[in-house]
């Protein structure tokens, strides 16, 4: 053997075995025990074989999973059973458990789902294929009336009404609960049994109502029926119900309350306007007052008006005029003053009630008023003293007692404002036919008839009055015809002539003001 020769050619990448001599393989003898092993293996090949051959090719279905199972069982209940395919009564099996089974033949096994329905204080532990509500409670053999509700998995299904009592269809209960036909089985129905309540209320016409409602507020709750706090209910609203139940609502009168800025609106079961408030803690104090009055009785949505009054007393001062005395003084001349006191304003103390409702005055009353401080009176000295003097004027010497400064106009028969076709036109206050030499004075300053003389007019006899002629004003009559009836208009000293006249105006008003 050449020591050196791989068995590995690299050239060629294969193995290269040293030739073994033909006369071996011919004179080789295999022991007994292997011959035996072989046969016996050979022998459960076929076995198997023939076994194999033998087994029937089943498709099963299980809640829409399929399986490819081999078997040699002849029936559908021994092959779901080597299959380990547990099956209920309540399963559905297609073909029957009994039927025999053919090679290449399928099996649909459809298994009922668990549900748990209370009904009439009983737990019902059940299975079914079902979807419907109304399926499985019919197998179950169980009704329902009408206002009967169910609870379907924790949800609510509305309550049938009449009309559709013993109509329930497995279309109808399926859709009211929210599933279709193809929907699986519920876990858990509940059926919630209706009574009958007959509900009186002080101010509606009985009602009759159909609930599966545990209390009588959700009873009513559910019906729609809104509660006020002051509302009385018999029985109370916690009370369990039952069927053929009385309920007797008696509502409390709804009504407004406006007071202190505040609408309330509450509800009551007083009679009167004063029971009303004082259940609401609403006092009145004072002079307050209500609208209506506390004894009106409660009418319905009746608005009550506490009027809230408040009585204040204001001290109000006002000035109290001081008069004026005249002093005559002999030794004074005529047209001259002296101020001998001067006046003072007294004050006159009101005290007076403020009467307020709602923070709004509405009225004031005197309660009482007297002079804290008395007026002083001003007195003023005048003279009387009447001298004579003779002045010396262009249309000769006049001989006067008083000069006095006055507003001096001008007038004629014509600018008078007397219409000529009244039958004084043309005439004087005394009479007189006016003329130059005429002149309108007021006679508490200048008498009528007595004479005075006007720088730049000349001698005028007092015979006239006018409407406007008042206190220190003079009017100058001329003719019609003479154009110095349109000049006069100003201030001029007016002298009073001799004689003087018994009746003296010792103090003349001063008016019009000169400027």
């Amino acid at each position: 053997m050449n020591l050196n020769h791989s068995p590995f050619d690299p050239d060629a990448r294969r193995l290269s075995l040293p030739p073994l001599p033909v006369w071996r393989l011919l004179t080789w003898q295999a022991p007994h025990g292997l011959v035996a092993f072989v046969a016996m293996v050979a022998i459960a090949i076929v076995m198997v074989w023939v076994y194999v051959q033998s087994l029937s090719t089943v498709r099963v279905v299980v809640d829409g999973a399929t399986r490819t199972i081999h078997t040699n069982q002849a029936t559908v209940a021994a092959i779901l059973h080597d299959a380990s395919i547990q099956v209920y009564p309540e399963d559905r099996v297609v073909p029957s458990l009994e039927a025999p089974v053919e090679d290449g033949e399928a099996i649909r096994v459809d298994h009922a789902r668990p549900v748990v329905v209370e009904v009439d204080g009983r737990t019902i532990q059940a299975r079914s294929l079902k979807s419907s509500p109304a399926n499985i409670l019919a197998d179950l053999g169980i009704t329902l009336a009408p206002y009967d509700k169910l609870m379907v998995d924790g949800q609510p299904i509305e309550a049938i009404a009449p009309a559709t009592a013993g109509r329930l269809t497995t279309a109808s209960l399926s859709t009211r609960a929210g599933r279709g036909t193809g929907s699986p089985v519920p876990h858990n129905i509940t059926v919630l049994r209706a009574v009958k309540l007959t509900v009186r209320s002080n101010d509606a016409a009985p009602v009759t109502l159909h609930t599966t409602a545990l209390s009588i507020g959700e009873a009513l709750r559910q019906a729609g029926m809104t509660l006020y706090l002051a509302d009385k209910v018999q029985p109370e609203l916690g009370t369990p119900v039952h069927d053929e139940q009385a309920v007797t609502i008696e509502r409390a009168v709804p009504l407004t309350v406006v007071a202190d800025g505040r609408h309330l609106h509450t509800r009551t079961h007083s009679k009167t306007v004063a029971d009303a408030l004082a259940e609401a803690g609403l006092a009145l104090e004072g002079s307050d007052y209500t609208d209506p009055a506390p004894n009106a009785p409660l009418q319905r949505d009746m608005t009550i008006r506490i009027v809230r009054v408040a009585e204040t007393f204001r001290i109000e001062q006002e000035p109290v005029p001081f008069e004026i005395q005249w002093m005559p003084d002999p030794e004074m001349e005529i047209d001259n003053q002296d101020l001998r006191q001067a006046g003072e304003n007294g004050v006159l103390q009101n005290r007076i009630r403020v009467r307020y409702e709602d923070g709004k005055e509405i009225s004031r009353r005197l309660e009482d008023s007297g002079i804290i401080r008395p007026p002083k009176t001003k007195v003023i000295g005048y003279g009387t003293k009447i001298v004579v003097r003779t002045m010396d004027t262009p249309d000769g010497p006049v001989e006067y007692w008083r000069k006095i400064r006055m507003m001096a106009t001008s007038y004629s028969a014509s600018t008078a404002g007397t219409p000529k076709t009244a039958k004084y036109y043309g005439r004087t206050a005394l009479g007189w036919t006016m003329r130059f030499g005429i002149v309108a004075v007021d006679p508490r300053v200048v008498k009528l008839s007595s004479r005075v003389y006007v720088f730049g007019y000349g001698v005028g006899d007092a015979g006239d009055t006018g409407g406007a002629i008042k206190g220190k004003r003079i009017d100058l009559g001329f003719d019609d015809e003479d154009p110095r009836v349109w000049t006069w208009h100003r201030w001029t000293d007016v002298y009073l002539l001799t004689p003087v006249p018994n009746n003296v105006s010792y103090v003349i008003a001063d008016w019009p003001p000169e400027p």
